[in-house]
């Protein structure tokens, strides 16, 4: 698609505003037409239509901010962690008798000392920031791709500007705001636009929230032609669009003093591209486990399960080694690993696994929990870890909480993505008293671990929102704090070595997780008659069980089946099942 006129990594507002002539000549109306898109969206679809085309695209992140140049078309991997509102600019206006567009960029540009006809259009603002817990491996940007980009911005350089001049008049900041004199909308400036009225009321303070680390770098975006009810809170989506932002003092942000998050009212609102950058999004995809993986690819479908069993057998291996040859610990960990909501039924999250392997203490805790933590991190796309001390619950800041003051929401520790994997270390934790944060923690915690929700505090009313969380609890007795859908004693016979593996061992690992969890599953008709009695006994011998208990056994069930990359339940694997639970009753003895 592009042509000489222009090129969509390079110069993606060439693409833009040669792709507003073409729409102009064949009937477009910017008069009437609210910012509609004219065929931007398919245009740049097109181009990027496939992964390799996608990969040529630098990431940005802390790193790639130093090099990639303003203007160009960039990736943002992020967490929606905020939805700010719409915002109003000025999106078309009249140059004489041709209109131009200022969609998709921060300046607007006007002709000096002409009266101009303009159309005020709207965008959506979205705050996004790095996946908290994203782990190295899934990070795609590469010295190789630097230098590629580096080169194609050079070959193109020249040629943008030819064409930049004969698109549109370049004008200073003088003669815009002169032209916008008596204009209702002369507070537009450059780099500036009108938020909407429940944002403009702003007091002066830092409208940045808190970054997940002191590494990763936020993001603004600016959503156009995309409905509301595309995008919620707490996605992780890969947005592709046009990045600005200010490189000189994007460069200087280290040498900021303390007091250098006060900012002035409109900052606030808008947030300095300094800091934060701009990306006006063109096109973007909810992104999954699969996106992370190299090449974005999942195991064939199971059509040989031969593939899964082998897979299966030496991640097996390798985990059971993690935990000291305790094979009944691993099978169950595994099981857990491959746990995701896949339905809610009431207050019910069907699908979901925690559990608290016991019998842990400081010493083994050093040991058998800093080498699992490890590994799973070179396992999971994301994982985060909070110890469970009293301290530590009495000062967090666990659940978001809106700051009306700066109209932000402010994150808290659970704000995140779908997905993550959750380990609760309580084996420090030692006797004292919770005040009322350490209170409110605990339950957020045993809310999420129960129904996997988490409350948001909206100062004058509280929401719990949905989300999908695999939990993993150590702990000395069963947990108190977090009753875990399995409770197993942990029986490590030998601290072994730590076993070295391959990239190409470990990416294997991570698409068959990622593949099983994405799989299908369902009970055959004959089976289900079976699965009815098995259940009928189970209860008649233990009055005990409740339907939780039943329902956890069919959840183990559906993860035994996908782990050999099965579809549907086997007679086999479900009496599997079974003994698994025998086994975890007979040491809970």
């Amino acid at each position: 698609m592009g042509g000489p006129a222009y090129d969509c990594l390079t110069n993606p507002l060439g693409a833009v505003r040669f792709s507003f002539v073409n729409a102009l000549s064949s009937g477009y109306d910017p008069a009437s037409s609210v910012g509609k898109d004219w065929g931007v969206v398919d245009l740049f679809r097109h181009y990027f239509s496939d992964e390799s085309a996608i990969s040529q695209v630098p990431v940005l992140d802390s790193s790639s901010i130093k090099w990639v140049q303003p203007k160009t078309l960039v990736r943002f991997r992020g967490m929606i962690q905020d939805m700010l509102g719409n915002e109003f600019y000025a999106g078309a206006y009249k140059d004489d008798t041709t209109w131009r567009t200022n969609k998709y960029s921060d300046v607007s540009q006007f002709p000096e000392g002409s009266s101009t006809e303009m159309k005020v259009w709207e965008r959506r603002l979205l705050y996004c920031v790095p996946v908290p817990g994203q782990n190295q491996w899934t990070e795609c940007s590469s010295q190789e791709l630097k230098n590629r980009f580096l080169d194609l911005t050079g070959q193109n350089r020249e040629k943008r500007v030819r064409v930049d001049e004969e698109m549109t008049d370049s004008i200073d900041s003088n003669a815009l705001e002169a032209g916008l004199n008596g204009s209702p909308f002369k507070k537009m400036k450059v780099g500036e636009a009108t938020s909407s009225a429940s944002e403009s009321q702003v007091p002066q303070s830092s409208g940045i929230p808190p970054a997940t680390s002191t590494e990763s770098l936020p993001c603004l975006v600016k959503m156009y032609d995309s409905p509301e009810s595309d995008l919620k809170l707490n996605d992780v989506v890969e947005f592709l669009g046009v990045l600005t932002f200010d490189p000189i003092v994007m460069m200087d942000t280290d040498s900021l003093d303390e007091n250098s998050d006060d900012l002035s009212e409109a900052e606030s609102v808008q947030m300095p591209s300094g800091k934060v950058p701009r990306l006006h999004c063109l096109i973007h995809r909810k992104l999954e486990t699969q996106h992370f993986l190299r090449g974005s690819s999942l195991l064939p479908e199971p059509k040989s399960p031969q593939i899964f069993k082998e897979i299966r057998e030496s991640l097996m291996k390798y985990l059971t080694g993690l935990l000291g040859n305790d094979h009944i610990a691993s099978q169950f960990l595994l099981l857990h690993l491959l746990s995701k909501v896949h339905g809610r039924v009431d207050n019910v999250a069907v699908g979901k696994l925690s559990l608290n392997l016991i019998h842990l203490n400081k010493e083994s805790m050093s040991i058998f929990g800093t080498q699992l933590s490890d590994a799973l991190k070179s396992l999971l796309p994301f994982t985060q870890s909070i110890p469970l001390t009293i301290e530590y619950l009495n000062t967090a800041s666990l659940g978001p909480k809106k700051d009306y003051r700066i109209n932000r929401l402010m994150p808290g520790v659970l704000q995140i993505a779908d997905g993550t994997h959750l380990i609760l270390d309580e084996t420090e934790l030692q006797p004292g008293t919770l005040n009322s944060v350490g209170v409110e923690n605990a339950n957020l915690l045993k809310n999420l671990l129960e129904c996997q929700k988490v409350e948001y505090d909206f100062q004058y009313y509280k929401m719990e929102m949905a989300t999908d969380v695999q939990m993993l609890i150590f702990s000395e007795g069963k947990s108190n704090i977090m009753p875990a859908d399995l409770v197993l004693p942990f029986q490590p016979s030998q601290v072994n070595s730590l076993e070295v593996i391959t990239p190409e061992t470990a990416e294997a690992w991570r698409c068959y997780l990622a593949t099983c969890k994405s799989l299908p599953h369902s009970i055959g008709q004959e089976l289900q008659q079976v699965v009815e009695n098995d259940l009928v006994a189970a209860r008649q011998t233990d009055r005990s069980l409740g339907s939780q208990d039943l329902s956890r056994l069919l959840t183990m069930a559906r993860m035994m089946s996908v782990s050999y990359g099965e579809t549907t339940l086997s007679l086999e694997h479900w009496q599997m099942v079974l003994e698994l639970e025998r086994l975890r009753k007979e040491r809970l003895k």
